[in-house]
């Protein structure tokens, strides 16, 4: 099997307690570091062992699915039974999802010789640090691979740059995969800006600060709107803050536009607001700009509304196509912003208060301090549901992306 200059020194050399692959993603990192799973079979004794990612699903999708096609289905199994354990060339794995910081219980009383992590820095601190207590066995090993985030995250500052431990690093950018195509590279190239181009194609552990899209400018106003062949509807849900609805659609130019948007709660009209209010609202709405939309994201928090709109679904036929928004914070920003920086993503001029979040929506110095990504919880009503439809769409997104079919 073919491999990079820096997946062999990996096989080669990496042989301390941690031996951790951070960097660029599609760059190898995973790849060669599944590739020594098998060898840390031959290679140390037999013991517990275990498959540590966020999720059990994503234990699934990162390490047992492409394993299994890279060595054949008989030798790797799925998660099975009361225990959820994996076989691999007939050895067994705990798997262990790191979701929270509940999840040090799953570690606890469990002495490891071997653990393989995928997306490290996605683990709360408490959990990594139990890890290190339940890898007790002479000569246990952790075998793990992560994106980098800010300078401050644990990871980085406890174990990546602490000379006094036993650590392997290898860091990654995307050019280190010889065996990625030209044009791929390039595509993902454009999907990244920013921060994220830092992180996931330098492979640099760099903070997120200030402005959270500071690539917006005037660009990002269009003066006429073409023809639109496609549209939806996304909306933030507001108890004490506004609702915002929001009317994008995507042009015959294959760009997003921002057309419309409606916003109503004690912070813009002075008073407070029912679902039912609120539905009625929404039915104005689509039917002053006539909307048929493919979709309504709604926010996934907002289960009384989604209920009131359901209910209404026989009386208001759109109502009928209402879906759970997709909250994702970090990947939302990322995918809003490459939109943003490439021109892709168009905005109706008129619509000011939206304009004034994207000029003052900021990354929280404090949070970064602490290794946190999170960006201040104000002026991002709009910002929100505009972040639900585009992780509402990935395939239309992706073709926005590209400027084409």
């Amino acid at each position: 099997m073919k491999l990079s200059p820096k997946q062999k020194d990996y096989i080669e050399n990496g042989n301390a307690r941690w031996n951790l692959l951070t960097g660029a993603v599609r760059s190898g990192k995973s790849h060669s570091s599944l590739l020594n799973i098998p060898r840390r079979l031959k290679q140390l004794p037999d013991g517990r062992r275990a498959l540590i990612g966020k999720t059990e699903t994503t234990i699934m999708r990162n390490i047992l699915d492409p394993l299994r096609d890279m060595v054949g289905a008989k030798y790797v199994s799925e998660i099975e039974g009361k225990k959820r354990e994996a076989t691999i060339f007939g050895k067994k794995f705990y798997c262990i999802g790191a979701n929270d910081a509940r999840s040090v219980k799953k570690l606890q009383g469990a002495g490891l010789i071997y653990a393989y992590g995928d997306e490290i820095t996605t683990w709360p601190e408490e959990f990594f640090n139990m890890l290190k207590s339940r890898l007790d066995k002479k000569n246990s090993k952790f075998d793990g691979t992560c994106n980098p985030e800010g300078p401050y995250h644990w990871l980085k500052q406890d174990i990546i740059d602490n000379e006094k431990l036993d650590v392997y690093h290898q860091h990654f950018t995307i050019d280190d995969n010889p065996f990625l195509s030209d044009e791929f590279v390039k595509q993902l190239k454009l999907e990244y800006t920013g921060v994220w181009y830092q992180r996931y194609i330098l492979g640099k552990w760099v903070l997120a600060e200030g402005l959270v899209y500071p690539d917006f400018d005037d660009n990002n106003f269009y003066e006429k709107l073409p023809k639109i062949k496609q549209e939806w509807i996304s909306c933030d849900y507001g108890i004490t803050n506004d609702t915002v609805f929001q009317h994008i659609g995507l042009g015959y130019d294959n760009k997003l536009y921002i057309m419309h948007e409606y916003r109503w709660g004690e912070a813009s009209s002075g008073s407070a607001k029912t679902d039912v209010q609120l539905r009625e609202k929404l039915q104005e709405f689509i039917l002053k700009y006539n909307i048929t939309p493919q979709w309504i994201f709604i926010d996934p928090s907002a289960k009384s509304f989604i209920v009131e709109l359901y209910q209404h679904r026989k009386q208001f036929s759109q109502f009928g196509r209402v879906a759970k928004a997709n909250n994702e914070v970090l990947d939302g920003i990322r995918r809003v912003s490459s939109l943003v920086a490439n021109n892709r993503l168009m905005i109706n001029p008129k619509l000011e208060k939206l304009t004034q979040e994207f000029n003052s929506y900021s990354w929280d110095s404090r949070k970064q301090e602490v290794g946190e990504d999170k960006p201040i919880k104000e002026h991002d009503h709009g910002l929100d549901a505009l972040r639900y439809l585009i992780n509402g769409i990935p395939r239309i997104r992706k073709r926005v992306l590209k400027g084409g079919d």
